[in-house]
């Protein structure tokens, strides 16, 4: 079987995307991610986006996300990102796409040749977890889904923050059955903070775009940041809108093509 792909990247964050919206059964597996991770000109991905046809009026496809160890989840605001600036680099396409995800219905934005920005939807926040004991410490957090599962602490200092120490503990801690993403924050102004991320079934990466929007929703929540926030991230900048309440999360940044080609498997 022959697939072919693009590579992409949106601040840092490597992105694959896997076109099969015509293939006839065609479907990924923990095994097929692996494989496809490992091959020359794909390794080095830490999301994979498996477009496939769309389930509803309107959308332009549906697509799922794996990490790079062949796990399935459910958001990823820089893939999604990478496949409305990809689509558009396609001849007519459109400015704006709707998109069903495993997290329900997306909207995606063209603002710039290699820019866009993501309807990410309104935060789910669980204050039944405030506090984690990790190494023997009590941890202040927050808690909340953007679709996938996120747990943020502040740091005074992300550059020396122990993320590859704390990331894998808190990832699987016993209150997250599922697992989750760890955000390390630091706050520069009430218009601008510092992080650093442990994504689940990928380690830390380079941007995390569902990430970079739990931060900012827990920061603006706990009335420390102002409604647009700039996201330093090691990978680049993404900047993320929330005004509060149910309304969305807006997630804005580049995107842009690596390279692109065909593997056998």
């Amino acid at each position: 079987m022959q697939l072919a792909f693009q590579k992409m990247q949106g601040a840092g964050n490597q992105i694959l995307v896997v076109d099969q919206r015509n293939a006839v059964g065609v479907a990924p597996s923990l095994q097929l991610v692996r494989q496809i991770h490992g091959r020359d000109g794909c390794a080095g991905f830490d999301q994979l986006m498996w477009l496939g046809p769309p389930r509803t009026a309107g959308a332009a496809a549906s697509y799922r996300v794996f990490n790079n160890d062949g796990s399935e989840v459910e958001q990823c605001g820089n893939g999604v990102r990478c496949v409305a600036v990809w689509l558009a680099r396609q001849n007519d396409a459109p400015a704006r796409f709707l998109f069903d995800s495993p997290a329900g219905r997306i909207e995606a934005r063209i603002i710039g040749a290699n820019r866009a920005a993501v309807n990410m939807g309104a935060p789910v926040f669980d204050d039944s977890i405030g506090t984690l004991e990790v190494a023997g410490q009590q941890i202040d957090v927050s808690v909340l889904s953007m679709g996938n599962p996120h747990c943020v602490l502040d740091v005074a200092d992300v550059r020396s923050a122990d993320v590859a120490g704390l990331g894998p503990v808190i990832e699987r801690h016993a209150l997250f059955p599922d697992r989750c993403n760890v955000g390390f924050m630091q706050i520069v102004d009430r218009s601008n903070i510092m992080l650093r991320v442990f994504e689940r079934g990928a380690g830390e990466t380079l941007a995390c775009g569902t990430g970079a929007c739990a931060a900012v929703a827990a920061g603006r929540r706990r009335g420390l940041l102002d409604d647009e926030v700039t996201v330093q991230l090691p990978g680049g900048q993404l900047v993320v809108s929330w005004r509060g309440g149910n309304e969305a999360i807006w997630l804005t940044g580049d995107a842009e093509l690596i390279s692109e080609g065909t593997i056998d498997l």
